[in-house]
Parts: C-alpha cells; sequence; structure tokens
C-alpha cells in the first residue's frame, strides 16, 4: 500500500478551528419615489426619441408624411387608451387618501372587529405548544409497524427489516444488538465527531469525516462526508452516506434496526459504504475479548482522545493501522 503522509495538523486545524462569519455590509443609495409620478410624469421627448426610428418606419408604411401625421390619424384612438388606463384618485396625493375603513368595504362577510391581544403570558405558552417542525430522519413507523413487529421473534424481525430494503440498491440495513448500541452511543457522546480511513488500492487511504446527531429520542443518525468536502464547506457540505439507528424495540426486543442510504454520483460505492459503517463499530463498540483485543481497544481509544482533544500526537498511519485490523 501506498505511504500516506502525516497530515494529521492540517486536518485537525481543518476540523476544529472556528472561522468568523463574512458579513458584508452594502451601501444603499437608492431613493424613494412616488411610483405614480414616475409612470405618469415621463417626459414625451425622451418617449419620441426612444422610438423615432420606429415611428418613421410606421408613417412611411401608412403612407403618412411624417410621424406628426401618424399622430394625428390615432389621436383618438390614443386618448380613448389613456382615458382606460387612468386609475381613480392616481393624481391625488398620496396623504389625501386614507386607508378604506371597514364600512367602504364589500365583503359577504360581516366586519367584526379584532380582538384584544392575549396577554404576553398566554401567547408564550401557546407558541410553546405549538407542533414542532418534521425531522427529515424517518422514524420506525414508517417503514414497518411497529407494534405488530415487536411481538414477533428476532430472526423474523430481522428477515423483514432486510426485505423491506431489498429493492434499493442504493441501502444500507443492519440489524444489532441493544447491548452493543448502548456501547456505541456512550462512546458517541464523548466523542461526536471523528475521522475514518477508506483504503484504496494504489492510493494510500481517502479520509471521511463523521458526525453524530441525534434528532429525536428514538433515532440515532451518523453523516459521512468527505474529508476534502467538509475542509471546503465547513456545515455545509453535504454527507454521502448517512445512517440511522432505530431504538424503537430496543426496550422491548432488545434490538436495534439500521437504515441508511449511499447517495449516488458521490464517489462512493455501497460496498466502501458497509466499510465506514463496520470501521465505525470498531471505533465506537468495540469488546474486547483478549489481551491482545484489549491493547487494540486502547490504542483506538486514544486515537479517539487525541482527535477530539486536538493532541499533536495524532497519526494518520496509526488510525488506518487500527482501522485495517481484523476485527
Amino acid at each position: 500500500m501506498a505511504a500516506v503522509v502525516n497530515t494529521a495538523p492540517i486536518l485537525r486545524r481543518s476540523v476544529w478551528s472556528v472561522q468568523a462569519p463574512f458579513r458584508c455590509y452594502q451601501r444603499r443609495w437608492a431613493q424613494v419615489h412616488d411610483v405614480r409620478f414616475v409612470a405618469t410624469h415621463q417626459r414625451s421627448d425622451r418617449v419620441l426619441e426612444k422610438y423615432k426610428e420606429k415611428l418613421e418606419r410606421k408613417a412611411r408604411e401608412e403612407g403618412k408624411q411624417s410621424v406628426d401625421e401618424l399622430k394625428a390619424a390615432y389621436k383618438d384612438k390614443i386618448s380613448g387608451l389613456r382615458e382606460q388606463a387612468i386609475v381613480p384618485g392616481a393624481n391625488a396625493p398620496l396623504s389625501a387618501q386614507p386607508p378604506p375603513t371597514p364600512a367602504q368595504t364589500t365583503s359577504s362577510i360581516p366586519y367584526q372587529a379584532p380582538p384584544p391581544p392575549a396577554p404576553l403570558e398566554e401567547r408564550v405558552q401557546a407558541t410553546a405548544n405549538m407542533p414542532k417542525s418534521k425531522s427529515p430522519v424517518k422514524t420506525l413507523d414508517s417503514f414497518i409497524d411497529v407494534s405488530k413487529t415487536s411481538a414477533l421473534p428476532d430472526k423474523e424481525i430481522e428477515t423483514i427489516w432486510r426485505l423491506r430494503h431489498v429493492t434499493d440498491p442504493q441501502s444500507l440495513c443492519a440489524v444489532m444488538q441493544a447491548q452493543t448500541f448502548r456501547r456505541i452511543v456512550a462512546t458517541a457522546k464523548q466523542h461526536p465527531q471523528f475521522i475514518l480511513p477508506l483504503p484504496r488500492e494504489g492510493q494510500g487511504a481517502e479520509i471521511h469525516f463523521l458526525q453524530w446527531t441525534f434528532p429525536s429520542p428514538t433515532t440515532a443518525t451518523v453523516l459521512f462526508t468527505h474529508l476534502a468536502e467538509f475542509k471546503l464547506r465547513g456545515e455545509y457540505a453535504q454527507p454521502h452516506t448517512t445512517v440511522t439507528h432505530h431504538l424503537d424495540l430496543s426496550e422491548s426486543n432488545e434490538l436495534v434496526l439500521l437504515e441508511g442510504r449511499v447517495q449516488e454520483n458521490r464517489g462512493m460505492s455501497v460496498e466502501e459504504g458497509r466499510w465506514l459503517l463496520m470501521c465505525l463499530q470498531k471505533f465506537y463498540g468495540f469488546e474486547a475479548q483478549s489481551q491482545v483485543a484489549q491493547e487494540s481497544k486502547e490504542r483506538r481509544k486514544k486515537l479517539m482522545q487525541q482527535f477530539s482533544g486536538g493532541d499533536e500526537g495524532f497519526k494518520v498511519e496509526e488510525l488506518l493501522e487500527e482501522a485495517e485490523k481484523v476485527p
């Protein structure tokens, strides 16, 4: 495999540095005019100058000697159009036109005075009770009937869950034990952001940035983004892979259902998305069963602590080495 250059300081600075938002202050020199004045008081000589050639051509086509003869021929028609275009009260000053009263308006619904404003306390309470906007993350009941599925054996639940996503070639799905997820989420709350390497044959490794979010009490979502794009766009970077953990069955069945999707045309395959998901579980939910595994667990834990703390000792080479280990 190609050698990997130690870019840890650059990676950390790009991930943790907070840049002040750019503000553009624009001077405004616009002036306010009465629109009716602009529309009805333009100088006629400017209009004639603008359309002089077209008027002369029209006059020749109709056998007139000049534009004045053409205007005389169309005098009655022009006067009629002007009368149709006049808006009642358009020439009156703005201050002379009071707003219409309820008695002057025509409506099939009788006018009723608006009720007095509610006390501030009631308005604050009403705002607090307003339904919040729907989360873009789908809940488990949008995929399956949760109450009926919870009564089934674990094997049947897993089969139903996989069949639910088999028609989407870009989907990711899995079923894990709730105990494993509890280890993962405990680590996620300590390290909500991390980077994972994706080995590419003959090209070293490509680094991906992951971020945990918790949209609701029953969902936990991981967003995977190319680190290069995250460095360029920051919080506006678009994730290429999204994985959501559904916790609805974690208490009743001790199961957590995973579903996600790898976006098309983002430089990622479904197999590579599975690799990142497996790599995430190595770092966030790995359970040591031997002395060697315990040492590996400690190294991974140290890498995550170094990354979260901005430690200069963090090395991408060590990250790649741990990611490629089995398990």
